[in-house]
């Protein structure tokens, strides 16, 4: 997930990205792409390997989301050579390139997906035999789930198969919940709830993280400076480095076991 942490309509330097607006303004700004180790059970993130979302040398066109995906989770393979990681993702993420990118790299995936932007996929869905679970826990919440392995993950790139599951949560109150995603592990009755718990941990990217870093005091949106080069993503980096320690900090308290008060 992107994120600014400077702008200016004045303030800029060759490495800013630059918005041209219908007044004849132009906002120059700096942002970073983020991104943390997350858990499905446990609230603490861990940021690791933010990527500056800058201008490369010379280039005239802003950098984008995309290409800063490339270099971050590059670096983090390069850096992390057997560590096994899923990538979680909204539906931005679910195209060809980039799921290949992944697999490049020998890391899994569970991305977003959205019937607008994936029409093929969602159609093609419609039109197979899928398997379908539901299931009441013990609080009365009504868990349903729709899911098929092996599917063309669009018209252009039908050799690419993913995995697809649908999921709905309704609550004793009738609230409901839906989410779809696509994965590279094959899905069964026996695995999906797990699936599903670590697609929705994408949210924990957003609000545990950058939320966390708006508005719990970190103020990342503040321009605390631009400098002549680099400074602004430098006091980027330092506020993560912050927030890391904060987070491992708090993972530590939690697992020291509580006194009873005797020697």
């Amino acid at each position: 997930m992107g994120q600014v942490f400077f702008s200016s309509h004045e303030v800029h330097c060759e490495q800013c990205c630059e918005k041209h607006h219908r007044d004849g303004k132009t906002t120059y700004y700096h942002q970073m792409l983020g991104a943390a180790l997350v858990h499905p059970d446990i609230k603490a993130v861990i940021p690791i390997a933010p990527e500056p979302i800058l201008k490369q040398d010379g280039k005239k066109k802003n950098d984008c989301e995309r290409n800063a995906s490339k270099r971050l989770l590059s670096d983090i393979r390069r850096e992390h050579p057997h560590l096994k990681l899923t990538i979680i993702e909204d539906a931005l993420a679910s195209n060809a390139p980039h799921i290949r990118h992944i697999k490049s790299l020998g890391m899994n995936y569970i991305l977003g997906v959205k019937p607008k932007d994936h029409k093929f996929l969602f159609d093609w869905i419609d039109n197979i035999q899928t398997e379908e679970l539901e299931e009441t826990d013990k609080n009365g919440v009504i868990r349903r789930y729709k899911f098929a392995n092996k599917v063309p993950l669009n018209d252009a790139n039908q050799d690419l198969e993913v995995n697809f599951l649908e999921y709905w949560e309704i609550k004793p109150n009738g609230k409901e919940l839906h989410f779809t995603w696509v994965t590279d592990f094959i899905l069964n009755q026996h695995n999906i709830y797990k699936i599903m718990k670590v697609g929705r941990a994408r949210w924990k990217i957003e609000n545990e993280t950058f939320n966390t870093l708006k508005n719990q005091g970190y103020h990342f949106e503040h321009n605390f400076g631009h400098g002549k080069q680099y400074l602004s993503t430098i006091f980027a980096y330092l506020m993560l480095l912050a927030f890391l320690i904060d987070q491992a900090a708090s993972i530590e308290l939690s697992i020291i076991p509580r006194s009873n008060g005797k020697c």
